[in-house]
């Protein structure tokens, strides 16, 4: 769906009626957001100065008519509690990253609405009854389609020939059977057999990529989890160790020295989602709000840490890079 004929989809879902009860009794509205990476995190400052400034130009502005709560989750388990805090101010609308604090807050509240952002599977996760017609207090934007598995493979594929094992890492608790089902679709497609490499904390990740590193011509999939973003520098750390070469889903695993990742603009998904929250202030109802899964999407390269696994970047790669970290 493209941004503009999105936008007017949007618009169509706001009802002619008033706002909600805080524009009623003259008051500011109260917007909450709960975030997975740390507040000095240089990708989540980003994103959040994304959000901010596309909802001063919808006409909020922080401080002056609206006021904005932020709490950073750095571990699935402070997801409860933090959702629970922001619940208790009484927010008009919640901004909620990724599944697992989505969920901590379907859990507090069926009245708030909640946008969240970079789920990976609203619907398989309960959040939704469908894309086009949510049904609930939560609406938003997805991560994207269970089938950029394929694109993954493919990329390792490419800069590994060699490639016959490929080990998906993820918390089982989240959504680790939704992307270890995709890649066991098209693994045939590229000859390579998945192995499901299942941690949820740093012992059980470091004991999971050093049993796999052990036989050769492996290479890795780190699809979105919320315990690997946490667990980000040790997963990079190893593969550096056992020479591995992975694939990331997010940008912000290269950046800190991961090997390569594809997946979409997570800013762009901040930016779509103030409008979510626009619309919701003005009294649109979540539950007509559609999701929408994102078109665009990078493929980040680092070919220092190339140089340091001794594989190379072929052209085909570096033609189809987005960024590339020399």
């Amino acid at each position: 769906m493209r941004r503009r004929e999105f936008i007017a989809l949007l618009s169509g879902a706001v009802s002619a009626g008033p706002f909600s009860a805080w524009a009623q009794q003259g008051a500011v509205p109260r917007i909450g957001v709960l975030v997975a990476l740390a507040a000095d995190d240089p990708e989540m400052r980003r994103r959040l100065a994304v959000f901010r400034q596309e909802l001063e130009k919808l006409g909020w502005t922080d401080g002056r008519n609206a006021h904005i709560d932020v709490r950073y989750a750095i571990t699935v388990s402070m997801g409860p509690e933090l959702a629970k805090e922001l619940v208790a101010l009484q927010p008009d609308v919640i901004l909620a990253q990724g599944t697992p604090m989505a969920a901590a807050f379907q859990s507090e509240t069926h009245k708030v609405p909640i946008v969240f952002v970079a789920v990976s599977d609203p619907i398989g996760s309960g959040f939704v009854s469908s894309l086009a017609k949510p049904g609930s207090n939560l609406t938003g934007l997805a991560l994207y389609d269970a089938s950029v598995s394929g694109k993954w493979i493919d990329m390792l594929k490419e800069i590994t020939p060699s490639l016959a094992r490929v080990a998906v890492l993820a918390n089982p608790k989240l959504t680790f059977d939704y992307w270890l089902r995709a890649a066991e679709v098209v693994a045939a497609q590229f000859n390579v057999k998945i192995i499901p490499k299942p941690a949820e904390n740093a012992t059980e990740i470091k004991q999971a990529i050093e049993t796999f590193a052990r036989e050769p011509n492996g290479g890795l999939i780190v699809p979105p989890d919320f315990s690997m973003l946490a667990n980000r520098d040790l997963i990079i750390g190893l593969a550096a160790t056992y020479r591995l070469p992975a694939v990331y889903n997010d940008r912000n695993f290269v950046m800190a020295g991961g090997l390569m990742s594809y997946g979409s603009y997570i800013v762009d998904l901040f930016q779509l989602a103030a409008s979510y929250v626009d619309r919701i202030l003005r009294g649109a109802n979540p539950a007509d709000l559609p999701v929408q899964v994102p078109t665009r999407y990078q493929t980040v390269l680092n070919l220092k840490t190339a140089k340091v696994l001794g594989v190379t970047v072929t052209d085909k790669l570096l033609v189809a890079a987005d960024e590339v970290i020399e």
